[in-house]
């Protein structure tokens, strides 16, 4: 129980606004509504660009980490999204076109990691887009979920149930060669859209005139450990699921405070 009511309190009340806020000291407040015509095209483009970049890579290499044994170095990932976030920083938001993909990489190879460790089957279609799904899981924004906060955790796997499915038979029968197929299409708007809320977070932390280099660093840094907890709480709770049963854990989620 203990292990639920942890997993619940990270995917329901720390999303990454309260985490860069605690950082930077102001609020973050950014939306994509709120940036510039041109600099929301450059965000959607980088968006689009850095989960097409990781689709490939889930169906296309996750598969081979599948064999790996140990615990997962999280430390490693850490550290090579902060010299990222770094070059990021120092070159200024221009640079997010080329940064985002490989920050946006360096998380999902974390989160396969942690996956991993949590028992999970990387030469598996599902699994390996049930890591993909994780950039959907930020509690800050539900504003497409219509249910109330205890069940949010749920309720996006619910509301992304049928695009992983379809997704996961399409890739079984006609193989990777194609990911700009529907199926695997809808799974990445679906996707974006939540991701893109955190990225634009991210952005209106980094535009901030003190934050330079080190800053960048430190910013990139909080943003895959955020990923990492997310993805730490969303694996430990599939575990439990395979464990106990889907209801019975739900349920349980359910009555923590």
């Amino acid at each position: 129980m203990t292990e639920l009511r942890e997993a619940k309190r990270v995917l329901e009340h720390h999303g990454i606004a309260d985490r860069l806020t605690e950082l930077v000291g102001a609020p973050i407040t950014a939306s994509l509504r709120m940036l510039p015509d041109a600099a929301e095209k450059t965000l959607y483009a980088a968006i689009d660009k850095s989960l097409r970049v990781a689709l490939d890579v889930a169906l296309r290499t996750l598969g081979d980490d599948a064999l790996k044994t140990g615990k997962p170095r999280l430390l490693t990932h850490k550290l090579l999204a902060g010299i990222t976030g770094a070059a990021g920083g120092a070159l200024g938001g221009a640079t997010i076109a080329a940064e985002l993909p490989v920050s946006t990489v360096l998380i999902l190879r974390s989160v396969a990691d942690i996956a991993r460790s949590e028992g999970e089957d990387l030469s598996s279609v599902e699994s390996r887009l049930a890591c993909l799904q994780v950039f959907a899981l930020d509690p800050g924004d539900k504003s497409d979920i219509d249910d109330d906060t205890e069940i949010g955790y749920f309720a996006v796997r619910a509301a992304m149930a049928k695009q992983i499915r379809d997704a996961s038979q399409y890739v079984l029968k006609n193989g990777v060669a194609d990911t700009s197929a529907p199926a695997l299409v809808k799974l990445m708007a679906q996707i974006g859209k939540r991701f893109g809320v955190v990225v634009s977070e991210k952005i209106a932390a980094q535009a901030i005139p003190v934050i330079g280099a080190i800053g960048g660093a430190l910013i990139n840094s909080y943003f895959i450990d955020h990923y990492q907890d997310l993805a730490r709480a969303h694996f430990a709770i599939r575990r439990l699921e395979r464990t106990h049963g889907e209801a019975t854990v739900r349920e349980a989620y359910g009555k923590l405070a």
